[in-house]
Formats: structure tokens, sequence, C-alpha cells
């Protein structure tokens, strides 16, 4: 029997089976979870293509986790699948990699960093409330950052989006503890997805990690991420929320 036996999994943000998602939905399902996946727009040809993979092929689901239409009708359209949810991934983010990433920090107009802010911090409130009446508890909700405790290069406004979505945990933490959720972050290494490959200088990522990282680092493998995320997600987490878990190799432990 796998730690997630008999739950209901809904798993943002699958794109091509590079990305972390992706590999939690794999990991998931392999645990005994029932797994639907979400994307929206021109990502959705990707999603439906990749999930072939999986056995069993998870339902998948058009969610634009901006779109309060969407959102109202997500409990409707997942009943369709499941009875309840027990956990959700937030693998969700958005910065323009023109404006907002890559080294034009001072100059980045509102107008991008609300969209920043919207898709890849606020989305993960929205989210949980549009699942809330799926979710009586127990449940887990488990994002995916990038540590929002440093400056890095280049990354700019999502790096203060990361930083948002963090705090974002720890305050939802609290509102939703009373009814059984908890909600937890995983800080990963750079991993190589798509999303990765859209920021500027972004590759330079892997050399410090491989010059850093105490235990190295893998950046085309994300299977030891998603296993943390797995395993927030089940029972085995129980009085743990409001928590940042890095899996980095061990880098963010380390003095320059």
């Amino acid at each position: 029997m796998g730690i997630l036996e008999g739950k209901n999994i809904l798993v943002t943000g699958v794109t091509m089976n590079t990305s972390i998602a992706y590999k939690v939905a794999e990991i998931a399902q392999a645990e005994g979870a029932t797994v639907i996946v979400s994307n929206f727009g021109r990502a959705m040809s990707l999603t439906r293509r990749v999930v072939q993979k999986l056995d069993p092929v998870p339902p998948v689901l058009e969610l634009n986790a901006t779109d309060p239409e969407q959102l109202d009708g997500l409990a409707d359209v997942l009943r369709e699948h499941v009875d309840r949810i027990d956990g959700i991934v937030h693998a969700i983010a958005y910065a323009n990699p023109q404006t907002a990433l890559g080294g034009g920090f001072m100059s980045t107009g509102w107008d991008d960093v609300a969209t920043a802010l919207h898709t890849s911090s606020y989305s993960l409130v929205s989210l949980v409330r549009a699942c809330k009446p799926l979710i009586s508890g127990p449940a887990s909700v488990v994002g995916l950052t990038f540590d929002g405790s440093l400056a890095w290069p280049t990354y700019d406004w999502m790096g203060v989006a990361k930083a948002a979505l963090e705090a974002a945990s720890r305050y939802m933490a609290r509102y939703v503890g009373p009814e059984g959720i908890r909600t937890n972050m995983v800080s990963a290494g750079p991993v190589d997805t798509l999303a990765k490959k859209a920021i500027p200088g972004g590759h330079e990522f892997n050399d410090v990690w491989a010059d850093r990282a105490p235990l190295g680092w893998d950046p085309t493998d994300a299977t030891a991420t998603a296993k943390a995320v797995v395993a927030l997600l089940s029972d085995w987490f129980p009085m743990t929320t409001g928590e940042v878990i890095h899996v980095d190799g061990g880098l963010h432990a380390t003095g320059a």
C-alpha cells in the first residue's frame, strides 16, 4: 500500500515530462493516489499529450488560476471526477521574461509586477479557496518555490513573487489549520524545466549548485523534489504546516 492510497490529488501546472509537477503526478499515482492534473491555454495540448505516459491517464482540467469564473466553477468540475480533494499541488508561476526577469528589476512597471504576484503568489490562496467545498480535512496543500529568502541574480520579480508565495502559505496555514488543512512549500534546487529555460541566465544556477551543493545536484532529475512533495501530501507529516522544506542538495545551508 502506498502512502497516498485512497487520496485524491489535484496537481496543477503539468506541462512536460521534465516538469516537477509531472514527476509529482507520476510518483503520487505510484503511491496509490487518484490524480487530476490541470493547465490552461496553449499549454493544454502539451499537457494532454504528456499525461498519456501516466498509468492510468489522469483527467486534464483547463484551469487558469487567475480567472475568477474558472475558479468559481472548479469545485463542480472536480466533482465530475472525485467526491473530495485530499491534496493540492500548486505549481503555478509566471513573470514576463522580457520585463520582470533578467536584471531590469528597477525599471519593471506595475502591470508586469502585478501579473507576477497574481499568477505566482495570490493564485495559491485562490486555488485553495476554490477547492474548499471538496475539502473536509485532513488535507494537504504543497507549493513549489525557489528560496524566496534570497535575492538571486536575474530572478528579480519572480523572486519577490516566490517570497510572497511563501508568506501566503504561512498565513494560510494560520487560517485553514483549524479545518485540518496543512499548507507547506518545497524549495527546490534548479531543475531544467520549461519555466527555468525562460529565465534569462537561468542556466548559470546549475553551475552554482554544481560548485556548492554539499550533496550534489542533478538539474535534469526532479525526482527528489517530487518525492518531498508527495511525502508532504501524505499522512506522514500530520503536524507540519507553514513550513518551507528545502530540497536543494543542502545549498541553502552553506555560505558563499
